[in-house]
């Protein structure tokens, strides 16, 4: 087992001790764990190690973590049919292989209403999406429709394609989905029929009505939900999370934790996920509301909202090195009213675009054109280690090399460069690995081969540890990989 998996198993343990057993310092219990494994060195078990945040780094020097802005794309849905409407809300991107599914609330007059629906939209390139003729469930007569769902419970449907090696076939795709401090499981083998696992709610310590995410977290070896609850010390909406080794039976939901100073905001969703490749990190897309402001003057409702990023190791612990938006609601007047731009759920590879992550958000909540927009991110680019042209470094915490290939996700400017050394456990530069013997990197690459002089790659230093020290100016280094 990889040295982060024991880490993460252990922290969230400990975390879930301190908070229902006794007051231990959880903070010192993970400055233990992480002791360990820095003692024994990082193994990275063949993920992708993104720089969301600075987990990995020892040291650094005029150089910082950069959260990369998404770029917007095309609107892929308009939800203008009879049985969808201005809100269809709390949308979820699955890839199952060549096909892209995107869940959604279609009809909605009232939060607890038992006629709302979920509905389907399937791509082959992520950018075209039909609405499949299903014939399940009958809107004013018609079962001509894509419709997957109908109840109260339609009102926040929040499935995932369970990556449990152990899920039977009958229950290959998963949901939660209720309100009214009423979550209750769902399973499938298609992702088109749809039943509950059991007729009892499986979680009733929430508030639950916006889009709660679940999924099976590979490197905890549990399923992971995360759902809203109103925080009685600061009156806002927030994020909590439980786990469950069988979707059924879960523990009892713990806060989300931030950095000390923090300001508590509301996060009306999460979208929380983790990375394809990259699953020792999880990312979530909390749509930030602020309901006290109104920009467009005879609006309905007050609140205006945009979206934020922030990272976690441990799946408690969240990383937020800036307080910035991730996606604001930029010059579109439609997208400054309540409860738009709220990223959906998911990361898919769309064909069209093999050097990046597609995902959603949606725009002009309660407006005749209430629809879906794709958004666009650099593959493993979520975040980045910055220098500016006057130049930086950083060093990390020992890594175990388990591969013969250095990997970097990087990129400079047409004068920027990057430079690696790396480093035994008393910070020497090991011998043929030195900034002298390491090429001058300039350039943007996904996955560009670390290789110095003489050809020397990391094959020969397998199974030791090293530090990595990257030397660079006007750069940015998005994520590394060990690959044989």
């Amino acid at each position: 087992m990889p040295d982060f998996c024991w880490i993460n198993r252990l922290s969230q343990a400990a975390s879930e001790f301190c908070q229902n057993k006794s007051a231990a310092p959880i903070a010192a219990f993970l400055f233990l764990v992480g002791t360990h494994a820095s003692a024994q060195g990082f193994d990275t078990g063949g993920h992708v190690e993104m720089f969301t945040d600075t987990y990995l780094i020892s040291q650094k020097r005029n150089v910082n973590i950069q959260y990369t802005q998404p770029e917007r794309r095309e609107v892929v849905l308009i939800t203008d049919k009879p049985w969808e409407g201005p809100s269809s809300a709390y949308y979820t991107a699955i890839q199952d292989g060549a096909k892209i599914r995107l869940y959604y609330r279609g009809f909605c007059p009232e939060d607890s209403d038992s006629k709302q629906v979920t509905c389907l939209a399937e791509s082959s390139d992520g950018v075209h999406f039909d609405r499949p003729n299903l014939g399940l469930y009958a809107f004013d007569g018609s079962k001509q429709n894509n419709i997957i769902w109908v109840g109260v419970e339609a009102h926040n449907f929040g499935p995932f394609l369970d990556a449990n090696p152990a899920a039977k076939p009958e229950a290959r795709y998963k949901a939660l989905a209720g309100i009214n401090s009423k979550l209750y499981a769902f399973q499938s083998a298609d992702g088109i029929h749809w039943a509950k696992m059991q007729q009892q709610p499986v979680i009733t310590d929430g508030a639950f009505d916006s889009l709660n995410t679940a999924f099976f977290d590979p490197v905890l070896g549990k399923y992971r939900c995360y759902s809203r609850y109103w925080d009685s010390n600061s009156s806002v909406r927030a994020v909590q999370v439980c786990t469950s080794d069988d979707f059924i039976h879960w523990s009892k939901p713990l806060p989300n934790k931030y950095d000390s100073g923090t300001p508590m905001e509301q996060f009306y969703t999460n979208a929380t996920r983790p990375v394809p490749g990259a699953e020792d990190q999880l990312l979530s897309f909390p749509k930030r509301f602020v309901p006290e402001r109104t920009r467009l003057e005879g609006y309905r409702d007050p609140g205006v909202s945009d979206a934020v990023m922030m990272s976690s190791r441990d799946g408690l612990h969240w990383y937020r090195p800036n307080l910035e938006a991730w996606v604001r609601p930029g010059l579109d007047p439609h997208n400054w009213t309540q409860r738009s731009n709220m990223p959906a759920a998911g990361f898919v590879s769309a064909p069209g675009d093999p050097d990046a992550f597609s995902m959603y958000i949606s725009r002009h909540y309660q407006w005749p054109d209430n629809s879906l927009q794709r958004l666009v991110v650099r593959k493993y680019g979520f975040a980045s280690v910055h220098a500016s042209r006057t130049g930086g470094e950083f060093t990390t915490r020992p890594i175990k090399v388990t591969g013969d290939r250095l990997l970097l996700n990087m990129a400079t400017s047409a004068p920027g460069n990057i430079q690696v050394e790396l480093l035994d456990a008393q910070d020497r530069p090991v011998a043929g690995h030195t900034l002298a013997n390491s090429p001058v990197l300039f350039g943007d690459d996904l996955e560009r081969e670390i290789v110095w002089k003489g050809g020397k790659g990391l094959k020969e230093l397998k199974g030791q540890s090293v530090k990595l020290r990257f030397v660079m100016s006007d750069a940015d280094i998005y994520a590394f990989k060990m690959a044989n």
